[in-house]
């Protein structure tokens, strides 16, 4: 794995968090692949998300609900090959398990699997 790959998924994980917490859906659109799927495990089955969904929800501020001294984040890259990867966030609020595409030199989710800390 090269330090320049490595670096720019830590920074589109970044983009996809900060865009969250931070209510800025360019960061947050940047981030993710058009075709991204973000599902979590619920109740009563598996909740699914979509890139227009996560891009007007921090359009919407919901991610400015947690207090700024929960929104630390430790970035994880475990693996890359080629132009897929793997990286997991944690944090006091959620975990990600994210899938990544480079996609014209840019990385970006295409999936997420998360679950509240």
């Amino acid at each position: 794995m090269t330090g320049t790959a490595h670096a720019a998924i830590e920074a589109t994980a970044r983009d996809y968090y900060e865009g969250w917490y931070d209510a800025d859906p360019a960061r947050m659109e940047r981030a993710l692949h058009p075709a991204l799927v973000k599902r979590s495990l619920e109740k009563d089955g598996i909740d699914d998300l979509s890139a227009r969904q996560m891009i007007e929800g921090s359009a919407q501020g919901l991610g400015k609900r947690d207090d700024p001294e929960r929104r630390r984040i430790e970035i994880s890259v475990d693996h890359v090959h080629g132009t897929i990867a793997t990286a997991h966030v944690t944090g006091p609020v959620f975990v990600d398990y994210l899938q990544l595409v480079d996609v014209d030199g840019h990385w970006r989710i295409l999936n997420a699997l998360w679950a509240r800390t």
